[in-house]
């Protein structure tokens, strides 16, 4: 279980390249739901770094005896 949890801020980048990508093919066409995928990027970024950091807080209390 505990390999799952040091992968999944990895999905997060994974979804804001594709929400990034999807932001800039259609910000000429339809610019509102461009915002909307630059927010789910801005979003997604935020939430890998939480999880990294997360992940090393517990990994450090876990290794204290």
């Amino acid at each position: 279980m505990n390999n799952y949890f040091k992968y999944t801020p990895y999905l997060y980048l994974i979804v804001a390249l594709v929400a990034a990508y999807k932001s800039i093919a259609v910000w000429s066409a339809e610019p509102d739901q461009a915002y909307l995928f630059l927010g789910i990027t801005v979003l997604c970024l935020f939430m890998f770094g939480f999880r990294l950091w997360f992940i090393k807080r517990m990994d450090a209390r876990n290794r204290k005896p």
